[in-house]
């Protein structure tokens, strides 16, 4: 049976190379907004119950990752899933840790949107996963080829999706205080801008 709607108890998150060197090179988004986008992800992960995956690769000098700390600020310390290849689903560990979740929709966060967000979306979507973009939370490294990826993405059966719908559809009843804490997510992106 065919569904639309993303249900919370069936998703997780996926940061993929959120991280200095990468995110913040000059790209489709400014840094700063890239950072609100990725605070109120984690954070709306966070209330929701959602888990989280943080995927990253190495310095050039082999030294660890410095993760963007929005993360960390909206769902606590996780650990860093280190990869060789611009796929995540390509490392087994995270792969597995993806399977052990139980949950079949992925919503992705990342840098750069043509390389480490489009090509393990492009993996989970053949692997039967829905995938889903989220645009708040990715950057691209032009827009001509931040937007060839989203076409592909989306030939490939996955979708985008923003921080704004997700608050709406996976908050619920609004009366109740976690769709309260969700919607107040939403609120405080769009505010200051």
């Amino acid at each position: 049976m065919a569904h639309s709607k993303i249900a919370v108890n069936d998703t997780l998150v996926l940061f993929a190379d959120l991280q200095a060197g990468i995110a913040d090179l000059p790209l489709t988004v400014p840094y700063p907004r890239l950072q609100k986008g990725v605070l109120a992800l984690s954070r709306l992960a966070q209330v929701l119950g959602m888990p989280a995956i943080v995927s990253a690769v190495r310095g050039q000098d082999g030294g660890p990752a410095v993760i963007m700390p929005e993360i960390a600020q909206g769902l606590g310390e996780l650990p860093i899933h280190y990869r060789t290849s611009a796929d995540s689903f390509e490392n087994q560990a995270i792969k597995q840790v993806i399977e052990a979740t139980g949950r079949k929709t992925i919503l992705v966060a990342g840098a750069a949107t043509e390389v480490a967000v489009q090509l393990p979306t492009l993996s989970g979507s053949d692997l039967g996963y829905r995938m889903f973009i989220v645009v708040d939370a990715v950057a691209g490294i032009s827009a001509r080829t931040e937007d060839a990826a989203l076409r592909r993405i989306a030939q490939a059966g996955a979708s985008t999706v923003s921080i704004a719908t997700l608050s709406g559809e996976l908050a619920g009843d609004f009366s109740q205080p976690t769709a309260q804490k969700a919607v107040a997510i939403l609120f405080e992106m769009v505010g200051g801008e």
